[in-house]
Protein backbone atom coordinates (compact mmCIF):
# COMPACT_ATOMS: atom_id res chain seq x y z
CA UNK A 1 0.00 0.00 0.00
CA UNK A 2 1.40 3.35 -0.87
CA UNK A 3 1.55 6.37 1.35
CA UNK A 4 -1.61 7.68 1.26
CA UNK A 5 -2.54 11.70 0.50
CA UNK A 6 -2.32 14.01 3.80
CA UNK A 7 -5.80 14.50 3.80
CA UNK A 8 -6.95 10.77 3.75
CA UNK A 9 -3.83 10.12 5.91
CA UNK A 10 -5.42 13.35 8.42
CA UNK A 11 -8.93 11.70 8.47
CA UNK A 12 -8.00 8.40 9.19
CA UNK A 13 -5.32 9.38 12.31
CA UNK A 14 -8.24 11.26 13.40
CA UNK A 15 -11.02 8.64 13.05
CA UNK A 16 -8.49 5.98 14.78
CA UNK A 17 -8.22 8.40 17.26
CA UNK A 18 -11.60 8.47 18.71
CA UNK A 19 -11.57 4.45 18.59
CA UNK A 20 -8.64 4.36 20.75
CA UNK A 21 -10.08 6.66 23.22
CA UNK A 22 -13.50 4.73 22.98
CA UNK A 23 -11.71 1.58 24.04
CA UNK A 24 -8.87 3.06 26.12
CA UNK A 25 -10.61 6.17 28.23
CA UNK A 26 -14.31 5.26 28.27
CA UNK A 27 -14.36 1.83 30.18
CA UNK A 28 -12.74 3.96 32.77
CA UNK A 29 -16.02 3.73 34.95
CA UNK A 30 -17.80 1.01 33.39
CA UNK A 31 -15.06 -1.71 34.51
CA UNK A 32 -15.93 -0.33 38.29
CA UNK A 33 -17.87 -2.71 40.83
CA UNK A 34 -20.37 -1.50 42.52
CA UNK A 35 -18.16 -2.70 45.75
CA UNK A 36 -14.90 0.05 44.47
CA UNK A 37 -17.51 2.67 43.81
CA UNK A 38 -18.99 2.69 47.28
CA UNK A 39 -15.12 2.48 48.65
CA UNK A 40 -14.69 5.76 46.54
CA UNK A 41 -17.73 7.18 47.77
CA UNK A 42 -16.84 6.55 51.11
CA UNK A 43 -13.15 8.03 50.59
CA UNK A 44 -13.40 10.44 48.44
CA UNK A 45 -15.55 14.02 47.54
CA UNK A 46 -17.17 14.00 43.90
CA UNK A 47 -15.07 16.50 42.67
CA UNK A 48 -11.98 14.80 43.48
CA UNK A 49 -13.10 11.56 42.05
CA UNK A 50 -14.50 13.19 38.56
CA UNK A 51 -11.09 15.55 38.59
CA UNK A 52 -8.72 12.27 39.67
CA UNK A 53 -10.34 10.38 36.62
CA UNK A 54 -10.23 12.72 34.02
CA UNK A 55 -6.48 13.39 34.79
CA UNK A 56 -5.69 9.71 34.53
CA UNK A 57 -7.45 9.19 31.77
CA UNK A 58 -5.76 12.19 29.85
CA UNK A 59 -2.22 10.92 30.48
CA UNK A 60 -3.43 7.74 29.49
CA UNK A 61 -4.54 9.25 26.10
CA UNK A 62 -1.33 11.39 25.59
CA UNK A 63 0.71 8.35 25.41
CA UNK A 64 -1.78 6.54 23.37
CA UNK A 65 -1.70 9.55 20.70
CA UNK A 66 1.78 9.53 20.95
CA UNK A 67 1.66 5.85 20.62
CA UNK A 68 -0.56 5.47 17.16
CA UNK A 69 1.34 8.70 16.02
CA UNK A 70 4.68 6.53 16.08
CA UNK A 71 2.63 3.88 14.70
CA UNK A 72 1.34 5.91 12.00
CA UNK A 73 4.19 7.37 10.54
CA UNK A 74 6.07 4.59 10.22
CA UNK A 75 3.16 2.09 8.42
CA UNK A 76 1.42 4.85 6.72
CA UNK A 77 4.26 7.11 5.91
CA UNK A 78 5.05 10.35 7.48
CA UNK A 79 2.72 13.29 4.90
CA UNK A 80 3.42 16.37 7.85
CA UNK A 81 5.28 19.64 6.65
CA UNK A 82 5.35 21.00 10.25
CA UNK A 83 5.59 17.73 12.29
CA UNK A 84 6.06 19.43 15.98
CA UNK A 85 3.09 21.46 15.44
CA UNK A 86 1.03 18.61 14.89
CA UNK A 87 2.49 16.61 17.34
CA UNK A 88 1.49 19.60 19.49
CA UNK A 89 -2.13 18.98 17.80
CA UNK A 90 -2.18 15.46 18.59
CA UNK A 91 -1.39 15.76 22.00
CA UNK A 92 -4.11 18.60 22.64
CA UNK A 93 -6.72 16.58 20.80
CA UNK A 94 -5.81 13.29 22.75
CA UNK A 95 -6.59 15.90 25.98
CA UNK A 96 -9.64 16.90 24.43
CA UNK A 97 -11.34 13.16 23.48
CA UNK A 98 -10.00 12.14 26.83
CA UNK A 99 -11.98 14.38 28.69
CA UNK A 100 -15.16 14.73 27.02
CA UNK A 101 -15.42 10.54 26.42
CA UNK A 102 -14.47 10.47 30.30
CA UNK A 103 -17.55 11.95 31.34
CA UNK A 104 -19.71 10.56 29.18
CA UNK A 105 -18.85 7.28 30.33
CA UNK A 106 -19.60 8.60 34.00
CA UNK A 107 -22.83 9.12 32.92
CA UNK A 108 -23.36 6.11 31.12
CA UNK A 109 -21.88 4.03 34.43
CA UNK A 110 -25.00 5.30 36.19
CA UNK A 111 -27.26 4.09 33.83
CA UNK A 112 -26.57 0.71 34.57
CA UNK A 113 -23.86 0.22 32.57
CA UNK A 114 -25.20 0.74 29.14
CA UNK A 115 -22.51 1.79 26.71
CA UNK A 116 -25.19 2.96 23.67
CA UNK A 117 -25.92 6.39 25.48
CA UNK A 118 -22.08 6.93 25.73
CA UNK A 119 -22.21 6.56 21.58
CA UNK A 120 -25.96 8.32 21.54
CA UNK A 121 -24.77 11.53 24.28
CA UNK A 122 -20.77 11.46 22.42
CA UNK A 123 -21.82 11.92 18.59
CA UNK A 124 -22.79 15.28 18.56
CA UNK A 125 -20.47 16.28 21.51
CA UNK A 126 -17.53 14.74 19.78
CA UNK A 127 -18.03 16.18 16.04
CA UNK A 128 -17.43 19.35 16.40
CA UNK A 129 -14.65 18.56 17.96
CA UNK A 130 -13.33 16.18 15.37
CA UNK A 131 -13.51 19.14 13.22
CA UNK A 132 -11.67 21.81 14.84
CA UNK A 133 -8.73 18.78 14.98
CA UNK A 134 -9.04 17.91 11.48
CA UNK A 135 -8.91 21.78 10.44
CA UNK A 136 -6.43 23.01 12.93
CA UNK A 137 -4.35 20.00 11.51
CA UNK A 138 -4.52 20.34 7.72
CA UNK A 139 -2.64 23.24 8.01
CA UNK A 140 0.66 20.93 9.27
CA UNK A 141 0.39 19.10 5.99
CA UNK A 142 0.49 22.38 3.90
CA UNK A 143 3.30 24.54 4.17
CA UNK A 144 2.04 27.82 3.04
CA UNK A 145 -1.18 27.38 5.63
CA UNK A 146 -0.67 28.69 9.51
CA UNK A 147 -2.75 27.05 12.32
CA UNK A 148 -5.48 29.63 13.64
CA UNK A 149 -4.49 30.74 17.41
CA UNK A 150 -8.51 31.22 17.74
CA UNK A 151 -9.49 27.95 16.59
CA UNK A 152 -7.11 26.50 18.96
CA UNK A 153 -8.33 28.57 22.07
CA UNK A 154 -11.47 27.18 20.51
CA UNK A 155 -10.44 23.88 21.38
CA UNK A 156 -8.82 24.64 24.94
CA UNK A 157 -12.22 26.73 26.30
CA UNK A 158 -14.34 23.35 25.14
CA UNK A 159 -11.65 21.02 27.02
CA UNK A 160 -12.41 23.75 30.10
CA UNK A 161 -16.33 23.67 29.60
CA UNK A 162 -16.41 20.03 29.54
CA UNK A 163 -13.60 19.67 32.95
CA UNK A 164 -16.22 22.01 34.56
CA UNK A 165 -19.58 20.83 34.09
CA UNK A 166 -17.75 17.23 34.92
CA UNK A 167 -16.98 19.18 38.19
CA UNK A 168 -20.42 20.75 38.16
CA UNK A 169 -22.41 17.86 37.18
CA UNK A 170 -20.87 14.60 38.39
CA UNK A 171 -21.99 15.58 42.54
CA UNK A 172 -25.46 15.15 41.03
CA UNK A 173 -24.58 11.46 39.42
CA UNK A 174 -22.45 10.51 42.69
CA UNK A 175 -25.03 10.83 44.91
CA UNK A 176 -26.99 7.84 43.18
Amino acid sequence: MDEPESRVWNGLFWVIQLFICINAVAKSFMQESKGRMLYFYSIASPSDFVLAKLLFNSLLMLVMSLLSLFLFTLFLGNPMQKAGQFIGLVLLGGWSLSLVFTFLAAIAAKAQQNAAIMAVLGFPIIIPQLLLLMKLSNAAFAPLLIISTSTVLLLIALDIMVVLLAVILFPFLWKD
